[in-house]
């Protein structure tokens, strides 16, 4: 049984990579009349969540400039990974926000889960991610006491030997999608294009 109603949920969303393969960064690919990185903030707020971007220095501004209202914060050190993205992420949601909560992690290149896997994400209790053909994908709702352990860790240490989400499994077709060549971006506007018949 879920306890949701005496908990916040954030979503933290990772866009520190240097996209170094795809070589421009993938928050700001202009998808239609929007960018990939605002059509995730776009999706989370219809599902009243309040969201947090991590992303480099240099991208701050622009970001701030294209996408709705929403806090983005730096990370100073990127190459350390996605794990000290995100602890920069949820320690910022600790010190300005609330200390009860649990944590959806949404990287900005994984953008090809369903609005009904992220209503069901946030439906649950423990740390869970979406399956599909045996592979877990993405968004990760975190735990509260995964937040904890996460935020106890060195930044380096890559997530997978953090935790063990449970996984359920789910019809997404683009769950695998991983924005990281130029080919990837013809299979993401096939996923934009999907997901415009798809009820929000």
């Amino acid at each position: 049984m879920s306890d949701l109603n005496d908990e916040t949920i954030f979503s933290v969303i990772l866009a520190a990579g240097k996209s170094q393969r795809l070589g421009r960064p993938k928050a700001l690919l202009k998808i239609n009349n929007d960018i990939l990185i605002n059509f995730l903030v776009k999706r989370l707020k219809k599902h009243n969540i309040t969201t947090i971007i991590v992303t480099r220095e240099e991208l701050i501004s622009e970001i701030k400039n294209l996408t709705e209202e929403v806090e983005v914060i730096p990370n100073n050190n990127p190459e350390s990974g996605r794990t000290g993205s995100l602890q920069i992420g949820l320690n910022f949601i600790l010190e300005n926000f609330s200390k009860n909560f649990k944590a959806l992690v949404v990287p900005v290149d994984r953008p090809g889960f369903s609005s009904s896997t992220l209503s069901k994400l946030i439906s649950l209790d423990g740390t869970f991610c979406p399956e599909k053909d045996g592979r877990g994908g993405h968004p990760l709702l975190l735990s509260k006491s995964d937040v904890k352990k996460i935020l106890n860790q060195n930044p380096t240490t890559p997530l997978r030997d953090i935790i063990k989400p449970k996984k359920f499994e789910v019809m997404d077709d683009y769950l695998h999608l991983n924005v990281d060549t130029e080919k990837d971006i013809s299979i993401l506007m096939e996923f934009i294009s999907s997901f415009r018949n798809e009820a929000i």
